[in-house]
């Protein structure tokens, strides 16, 4: 009897041992957490099944596997070098890199084998295309445009594997010594037709400073002539008007004044030791005398 209870009390506790694993396992297999930087692919019976995305998800236990698990995070080719020719026949080496996302796993397992190397010869086809339309000169000039023609022709040609091209960089291109050489020259050429361009403008602009100032010069001597003109007119029609008003007499006047102010300045002069007079100076004194003393 004892012994008959002890194998039931195991045979009870055998089978709540067992249901509990199998709870256990049930729930260890269909409740799975995915990181955030992860998605898992799930197949069942072999076929694609589902994506997990971050976080809790539930899957049917022992009938769903976790195949494949898929960083999304965003990832860095490494940093390749082509040669290249351009438009103008110029060969170049291009060192460029590509930085990529999966955000679509299924595609991306399923579709493409070797990711990285696939992108890698795409790149590689797609710059030695677009540097073979512009000549050398462009393609310095324009990095920034040419940079973002390849990530659209990346983006559009990798479209069915399921990634995102994020950031497509010509991190340097590179010349043979000839072509840099030539490249020198021509630079240096270019400086100094500038240099011969600059000082041909200096001195034009010299030229047009000086035509400028003695035009302003013979402007000031003209207003000073017309200022002297105007003034002798206007003295002069002073005198004609007097003339007018008073008849010939006022015109002897002035000049028996004008006479004796012009032997008055002779007779001052410092340098002056012996004074010629003429004949007909007296005659003028006395003239000036005698209407001096009639206006008096």
């Amino acid at each position: 009897m004892t012994e008959d209870l002890i194998l039931d009390l195991l045979s009870a506790n055998l089978l709540y041992t067992l249901l509990f694993v199998v709870i256990v396992l049930v729930i260890v297999k269909g409740v799975k957490i995915v990181p955030q930087s992860e998605q898992h692919v799930v197949e069942r019976f072999g076929r694609l099944h589902s994506v997990l995305a971050p976080g809790i998800n539930i899957i049917v236990p022992f009938l769903d596997v976790i195949a494949h698990k898929i960083s999304i995070l965003e990832r860095q080719l490494p940093t390749a070098s082509q040669d290249a020719i351009t438009k103008d026949n110029v060969l170049v080496q291009v060192d460029s890199s590509v930085f990529y996302r999966i955000v679509q796993p299924e595609k991306t397992v399923y579709r493409i084998r070797d990711i990285d190397g696939a992108i890698a010869t795409t790149v590689a086809g797609i710059v030695r295309a677009e540097m073979g339309k512009m000549d050398l000169d462009e393609v310095q000039s324009n990095r920034s445009q040419l940079i973002q023609t390849i990530k659209t022709t990346v983006e559009d040609a990798v479209d069915n594997w399921g990634i995102e091209v994020t950031r497509a960089e010509i991190l340097d291109v590179n010349l043979d010594q000839a072509t840099r050489d030539a490249m020198l020259q021509q630079l240096n050429a270019e400086r100094a037709r500038r240099a011969q361009v600059t000082e041909a403008e200096g001195s034009k602009r010299a030229v047009e400073l000086n035509a400028d100032a003695e035009l302003y010069a013979a402007e000031q001597i003209a207003k000073a002539r017309r200022i002297s003109a105007d003034a002798e007119a206007y003295a002069t029609s002073v005198v004609a008007q007097a003339i007018a008003d008073n008849g010939l007499e006022a015109a002897q006047y002035q000049v028996a004044l004008k006479q004796v102010e012009a032997l008055n300045k002779l007779g001052g002069s410092a340098g002056s030791s012996t004074i010629v007079v003429p004949a007909n100076a007296l005659e003028a004194f006395g003239d000036a005398f005698k209407m001096l003393k009639g206006r008096g």
